[in-house]
Parts: structure tokens; sequence; C-alpha cells
């Protein structure tokens, strides 16, 4: 119950609400009472005043009533025995001399005096008015009663609207910062009610935004640099076939043999090239569908690449069976993705003098670990992350080996949407090793 009215802010504003009302209705009651109580005083029955003479013989009698306008002295006239009136007066304020002797302070009559002569060898009686405390008598004493229960309800409803406002103008301010572009801006998440939930609710809203505008500049970053990288790389290419367009021109005859070669090398280099950023592109975009996600024999896969450029494929960590090697992914991804790493590892092997290449398959936990090696030059290792940006070539790298370096980039990308990951490092005796590691299909399925 306690968890309910926590997790509801109206219960608990009604519950204020009540909870104020209510003790405005008991302090009102309590006025009401000390009101009546102090009315029915004053409203009793009215007293005998008996007058008499130095002798004590009874000379007079007349009554009492213990009602008076407000401010005003009680006043009564009292019939003698001869027929004489004797109007009498008591003044509001009690008066200081003795009652009679010896007699202590709570002696006499409850009512105020009048200066008549008392019995003999008793000094004059006196009596004191009835005089009730400013603050119950009408009308100040039910407006001092009324401005004590607002205060005291005031005093009470503050602390529970003081406590809500505060969270509701932190919650203003961090919009506010939100608003004027501080996309990193987040309010503090109180207690469990609706405006705790209401925050919590824009901290996720702010956050999925700012990834949102972080990845959108950094795709925009990225199609920039592919565009500024792609129309460099496209200049080679095409300079080489102008410059054999024009030595065609030139020469009436055939084209020699190498010229054709270069031609049509150089229009590979294009067809790659465009292939390669486009797939690059849609890689980028998240939003993109690359094809149907299916169980795939990367075994099978493997295979069929090694044997293109002849490597040598192995199958490590005492797999048995090769269900346990089955990936989920996209077919012709996965494959662009070793046939990739295997050209780049022809090339440099080539370049090095040292064709070997060797292919592992392995199992780790929940993973397929893939793995290249070849004999090339190697890579340093403060440059093992870098060639996997585009069109990133490693110093010293010369055209003629070939690429146009976004085929590790593509490397990178494909493993990522696939859910793994890519690591180059060095190979022992020289030359690389670059590690893919894919999710297992049943892990992936799991």
């Amino acid at each position: 119950m306690f968890q309910a009215l926590a997790r509801r802010l109206y219960l608990r504003i009604w519950l204020a609400v009540v909870a104020a009302i209510a003790v405005l209705a008991l302090l009102l009651g309590w006025a009401w009472r000390v009101a009546a109580d102090h009315q029915a005083r004053l409203s009793a029955p009215p007293r005998e005043v008996l007058v008499r003479d130095a002798s004590g013989a009874l000379i007079g009698t007349a009554k009492a009533e213990r009602r008076r306008e407000p401010g005003q002295p009680l006043r009564f006239v009292v019939t003698l025995a001869d027929g004489r009136e004797l109007q009498l007066e008591l003044p509001r304020r009690p008066m200081e001399p003795p009652l009679r002797p010896g007699a202590g302070p709570n002696a006499g009559p409850p009512v105020g005096a009048a200066g008549l002569p008392g019995p003999a060898g008793e000094p004059a009686r006196r009596w004191r008015a009835d005089a009730a405390p400013f603050w119950v008598e009408a009308p100040l004493g039910f407006l001092w009663l009324l401005a004590l229960v607002g205060v005291a309800v005031a005093v009470a409803v503050y602390p529970v609207a003081r406590r809500l406002t505060m969270r509701l103008e932190a919650l203003q301010r961090g919009v506010r910062r939100w608003s004027e572009g501080d996309w990193s801006a987040r309010v503090p998440v109180q207690g469990q009610d609706e405006v705790a939930e209401l925050a919590a609710r824009f901290n996720e809203a702010a956050g999925r935004i700012e990834t949102l505008l972080s990845t959108q500049r950094q795709l925009l970053a990225s199609q920039k640099q592919l565009l500024a990288n792609a129309s460099h790389e496209l200049r080679s290419p095409l300079a080489r076939i102008r410059m054999g367009l024009e030595l065609m021109t030139a020469d009436a005859g055939a084209p020699p043999a190498a010229l054709r070669a270069e031609l049509e090398r150089s229009i590979g280099e294009l067809d790659q090239l465009v292939d390669e950023i486009l797939l690059a592109s849609r890689l980028d975009t998240p939003e993109t569908d690359l094809g149907t996600f299916e169980r795939l024999d990367l075994v099978g896969l493997a295979a069929e690449e090694a044997a293109r450029v002849g490597a040598t494929l192995e199958v490590t960590g005492g797999v048995a069976d090769p269900a346990q090697l089955e990936v989920r992914g996209v077919a012709k991804l996965l494959r662009r993705l070793l046939r990739n790493l295997l050209e780049n590892a022809r090339r440099y092997g080539a370049a090095a003098g040292n064709a070997e290449i060797r292919v592992r398959l392995s199992r780790e936990g929940d993973a397929v670990v893939v793995q290249v090696c070849d004999r090339g030059p190697g890579v340093p290792m403060d440059q093992c992350e870098r060639i996997f940006e585009p069109f990133y070539r490693l110093p010293g790298a010369s055209e003629r080996e070939g690429g146009v370096g976004l085929g590790l980039a593509l490397v990178k990308s494909i493993a990522e949407r696939h859910g793994g990951r890519v690591r180059c490092e060095p190979r022992a005796g020289g030359g690389a090793c670059f590690t893919v590691w894919l999710p297992a299909a049943g892990a992936a399925a799991s």
C-alpha cells in the first residue's frame, strides 16, 4: 500500500489536502468548542445581589445579569426596601484591596466590586467582574483562531508542495539545458512517482537522441572522408586509361598486349573500387537490409575461398563436429570477409616473396574464430588499429601491390554487423595474423 502511495503523485497530493482539511476541521471544532463554553459562561443564570447596610440589615436585592457589551463594565439596578433604586456598576478590571482581613487572593465572590459598605468591622466588599481573554471574544477571537489555523495548515503542507516543485524545477532546468543544445544534459531521478518516471524517460530519450546525433555526425564525417578518398583513388586508374587511349590513338596499328593488359587492370580496379565504395556505404547505414541471416557452414566457405589462393586450411581446438563451426549471417558478406583477408595475405605475401597463407578455424566458448596468417612484411604494432580505417595504407606501400585501402575496413564492418570483431597482430617468424571472432550459430540463436 505504501509503495502504491509512493508511486502515485496524485494520491500524495490528495492525502496532503485531506490531511490539511482534517487539521483545519479539528482546529475549527476546538475553536467552536471554546467559544461555546465561553458563551455558556456568559449566559449563566443571573446572580442575586444582596445589599446590606453597616449593621448588616438587608436593604435591597437585585438580579445581576452576566451579559454585557464587549469592552463595557457590568451594570445593574438594586431596588431598596424604601423604594429607592441604587445603580451599581462593576468595573471590568479586578481591584486589588483585600476582600477581608487575612483572606487569601482567592477569597470572596467571583464577581466585580461595588462601593457598598460591608458588615461592621469589615472593609467594603469588592466584587470582580468576569473578564474573558481577548483571544476568545468575538469577533477578534474567531479571526485570531482562523489565522492560527491557516498558519498551521500552511506549515504542514509546505514540505510536500516544496518537494514536488523542487523536482519539477530540476526537470525544467534539465529540459531547458537540453533544448539549448547541451545534449549531455540529464536530470536527477528522485522518488518513484510520476515525476521520477518522467525524469527517467527524459534521460532515456535524451540518451538515445544523443547517440543518434553522434552516430549521424560520425556517419557524415565517414561519408565525407569516403568521398574525398574515393575521388583521390579514382584518379590513378583513370589517368592510366587516358594515357593508354592516347597511345592507342597515336599508334594506328593494333595495341600492344602490355597496354591492353594495363587497361584491363585499370578497368578492373575501377570496378572493384566502385563495388567496395557501395558496400562500405551500405554497411555504414544500420537501417540497410544487407540480406537474409541464415545458418552457414563456415568450414565450407573457408575451404572454397582458401582454394582460390592456394591457402592451407586447418581446423584446430579439438573440434570434432563441423556443426560447432556454423554461424548465422549473410553468406555473400561472410564470403567477402574471407576473400578480402585472403587477397590481402596473397598480395603482401607475394610482394615479400613468400606466398605461404594459413587459415585456421576453431571454437572459443560461444564464438567461432577465423584466423588468416601470411608471411608478408607484417604490420607494426602502432598501425594494427589504423589499417582498418577506410583508404588507409601502410607507409611505403606501393600502388603496384594493388588494393585501394577499403578491403580491411570492409572486413571490420562486416564482422561488427554480425556481432563480431577483428584484430591484427604480428606473426611469429614474420608476417601478420588477422583474427575474426563471430558468434556461433547456437549462441546467436540463444
